[in-house]
């Protein structure tokens, strides 16, 4: 038995021999899948952090000995899901017997990940309180075995060194494998863990003239609050939303750099398809270190068209199952405001995320005007997203009549829209009604011509002029048989 003088708890056990700690190697593999968590890519580093979804593939050098013995895996991280984990010798070396997972959390994350190794424990004025391995690092102390001298509870001490052994955050994971024979060998270890995902990152700088037109960088922004570190990664991103049984299953600000035809291009990820998923395998390794939110590119810097809409809608697509003859007006929820849109056509896959939207002012300097959402777009398709509200624009809706026909199985309906502009420049609104009393209706009268009309939409492209107003007058029909409405 062993006491350290106010500093120390000695402990009445038998010696103990320390587990071999297996080093990591670089150029660890991940594949890591997208997750939209706004807690994760904070950089309050608060709330919940514990999303997101990722399979990491790493090398680890292992020193064994003949026979039935222990060592210890450091440095994993503290979300990883233990009934997933796999370590594997490809060439046959040894046998894994059990395992266990020993949780690095809290102020004792970091010593957690020195389990198995020699450590060196100090006190306040550097004295020596306890050398040896460390078999455990928890809220009662540092448990330390020394050959010869027992094994000891440690308390209070300021601080740990450690001459071979990388200091890291994390969990380790320790196991009993069976040897044949003695010696250094590597082991493949993989496991999946959370606190660690992706999403796309889009920015649109609006370039000058009356065509719209956009430069457009694509970027994958990776958050790590996994608990670990991990140095040149190779990393693939995977697109698409794999179905997760278990719960714990899966905006920032970027500067644009000037295009130049004459630098040199930078490589991109490669894309290919992954079952019903994209996949973007990046052309390079990456740091990611515990607590980061790192951004690589996703696709080269490019020139867009677009389309910019000031637009005022009314109602929304929606289907009953009978004709609504009540005299209630149901399609009167535009309120006053004027959104402004942007639409553009995907020039390749895109994955979700969120698109910034800047425009130059007066002095050139780009400003934010707007940020929206894009959904996974395959190639071709339309992004489209909700920029703000104008400033100067408004809209007001007011049924101007409405009378239902029993008998003839019809019902005539009227509308007046008002759009005043209060800026000193011309604006082209697009109004966007939605005739939804019943699934069969006619325009009857417009004092426009409508720009757009399907099943369950009209829409009008309204000139409002400068420091003036515009009214948008229209009419529709609706009518139905028996089989429609039997009660009418």
């Amino acid at each position: 038995m062993r006491i350290q003088h106010r500093t120390a708890l000695a402990l009445a056990c038998a010696v103990c021999c320390g587990a071999p700690l297996a080093q990591a190697t670089d150029n660890a593999s991940i594949t890591l899948y997208r997750s939209d968590n706004p807690d994760l890519y904070a950089s309050n580093g608060n709330g919940n952090v514990d999303d997101g979804y990722a399979v990491v593939r790493e090398q680890r050098s292992v020193t064994l000995q003949a026979g039935v013995h222990d060592i210890v895996l450091g440095g994993l991280p503290n979300q990883l899901d233990a009934e997933a984990m796999a370590l594997g010798f490809p060439g046959g070396e040894a046998k894994v017997i059990s395992q266990r997972l020993l949780l690095g959390q809290g102020a004792n994350a970091a010593l957690t990940g020195l389990t198995g190794s020699t450590i060196n424990v100090l006190g306040d004025n550097g004295q020596p309180l306890a050398s040896g391995t460390l078999l455990r690092a928890g809220d009662e102390g540092l448990i330390v075995s020394s050959a010869g001298s027992g094994t000891t509870l440690v308390r209070n001490y300021a601080a740990v060194n450690t001459a071979g052994s990388h200091l890291a955050a994390g969990s380790s994971l320790r196991l009993r494998v069976d040897a044949a024979r003695s010696g250094d060998t590597t082991a493949m270890l993989s496991y999946p863990t959370s606190g660690i995902g992706w999403r796309a990152a889009y920015v649109a700088t609006m370039q000058p003239g009356s065509a719209c037109s956009m430069q457009f960088e694509s970027r994958a922004s990776i958050a790590n609050r996994s608990g670990s570190d991990w140095q040149n990664a190779k990393l693939t991103l995977i697109a698409g939303e794999p179905n997760f049984a278990k719960s714990s299953g899966p905006r920032p600000m970027m500067m644009m750099k000037s295009m130049s035809a004459s630098a040199a291009a930078e490589p991109m990820p490669v894309q290919s398809s992954l079952a019903d998923y994209r996949s973007y395998s990046l052309p390079a390794p990456v740091d990611l270190p515990d607590g980061s939110i790192s951004q690589v590119p996703l696709y080269a810097a490019r020139t867009l068209s677009c389309e910019r809409t000031e637009l005022y809608e009314n109602g929304s697509t929606w289907t009953v199952n009978r004709p609504m003859i009540n005299a209630m007006e149901i399609n009167n929820n535009g309120g006053n405001t004027v959104s402004s849109t942007l639409k553009f056509s995907a020039f390749d896959s895109l994955p979700a995320g969120y698109l910034r939207v800047l425009t130059a002012d007066r002095n050139g300097v780009p400003q934010f005007i707007g940020e929206g959402r894009i959904n996974d777009t395959p190639k071709g398709g339309d992004a489209n997203i909700t920029l703000g509200t104008a400033f100067d624009l408004r809209g007001n809706h007011e049924r101007t009549s409405f009378h239902v026909d029993k008998a003839g199985r019809n019902m005539d309906e009227a509308f007046r829209i008002t759009l005043t502009n209060a800026g000193d420049h011309a604006s082209t609104v697009t109004v966007r009604e939605h005739p939804n009393r019943w699934r069969n209706w006619t325009l009857t009268s417009s004092s426009s011509k409508p720009s757009k009309q399907t099943t369950d939409t009209l829409e009008f492209k309204v000139e409002v002029p400068a420091n003036g107003k515009a009214v948008l007058d229209y009419a529709v029909r609706y009518t139905w048989t028996a089989d429609d409405d039997p009660q009418s």
